[in-house]
């Protein structure tokens, strides 16, 4: 680690990674990095009959999608559906599919895999698998000019937030008279410990000792969409947890957009593996 004395002294408390895009996430005591952010995460896409990419923003039924990670295979479970296994290491014929203005190389996961989610899903769609050949490069707008690739992430390698945050986030929305909600709903890669609410947000390089030392730089104010207002555990949507954040977290750097955590990109430490636990430090951004 750093010789020097950081501003910041924090830990990993949570690890999520979530294999297929917009589905839900599996948390997991620990995770292997890769330069596309944590090993699995968002590796398969679910794609309508165009090649698009389909979310819970259409279709919020994905969120009961529940992934278990297997030692060869992914494993699908969703309410009245039998379990789909996905295998690592297979995949069928290539495929072109379009995420957010990227059209990227991919594989396609073949018609047992898009039964299973048109079923139950309730529209015609694929699942595909990402082409790790493929270099599909998040914004250097934002990355200081450094190439930061990714798989199906909408943007960047790596969500980074806080217990602290939520934490502040929950009081707000106590005080209106409404329930708390779970970290889950803003599908963060990893969650700190030890830090003040949004102090994420001022972080610049985030250190992390994993035998060799990590290094994760926080890019981007992560802006939200509707998704962190859909229940994780029902797939029904409520404004309240926009319009609380809506009181007290536009951003000014991403036009006003709310935002909440802080996307990241991986300047060293590849096959790491990242646990629960880990020391973290960090100096203040300043910009």
């Amino acid at each position: 680690m750093s010789s020097s004395t950081p501003d910041v002294t924090a830990r990993i408390a949570r690890l999520f990674l979530y294999p297929v895009k917009s589905c839900a996430g599996v948390e997991v005591a620990d995770a292997v990095l890769t330069e596309t952010g944590l090993d699995l995460d968002r590796a398969w896409m679910v794609v309508d009959d165009q090649g698009e990419f389909v979310t819970q923003r259409e279709l919020p039924r994905m969120a009961l999608v529940r992934p278990t990670l297997k030692h060869y295979d992914v494993v699908l479970r969703a309410p009245g559906m039998l379990a789909l296994h996905l295998s690592i290491e297979a995949v069928e014929q290539p495929v072109r599919v379009r995420v957010w203005d990227d059209e990227v190389s991919a594989f396609d996961m073949g018609d047992v895999a898009a039964q299973w989610f048109s079923d139950f899903l309730g529209a015609k769609l694929r699942l595909v698998r990402f082409d790790p050949d493929h270099r599909r490069l998040s914004r250097m707008k934002w990355t200081q000019g450094i190439e930061a690739p990714n798989q199906f992430a909408d943007g960047f390698p790596l969500l980074v937030a806080s217990e602290a945050s939520l934490d502040e986030l929950n009081r707000r929305l106590a005080a209106g008279g409404h329930a708390a909600v779970g970290i889950e709903r803003f599908r963060p890669n990893i969650v700190l410990a030890g830090v003040d609410a949004h102090d994420e947000d001022r972080l610049d390089v985030l250190r992390i000792d994993a035998g060799e030392e990590v290094q994760l730089r926080m890019v981007k104010p992560c802006a939200r969409c509707p998704i962190p207002n859909i229940d994780p555990a029902t797939a029904e949507s409520s404004p309240v947890v926009s319009d609380t954040l809506q009181a007290y977290r536009s951003n000014e750097i991403v036009e006003g957009a709310i935002t909440f955590g802080m996307n990241a990109i991986v300047l060293k430490g590849e096959d790491q593996t990242l646990r629960v636990g880990q020391a973290v430090t960090a100096d203040w951004r300043f910009d």
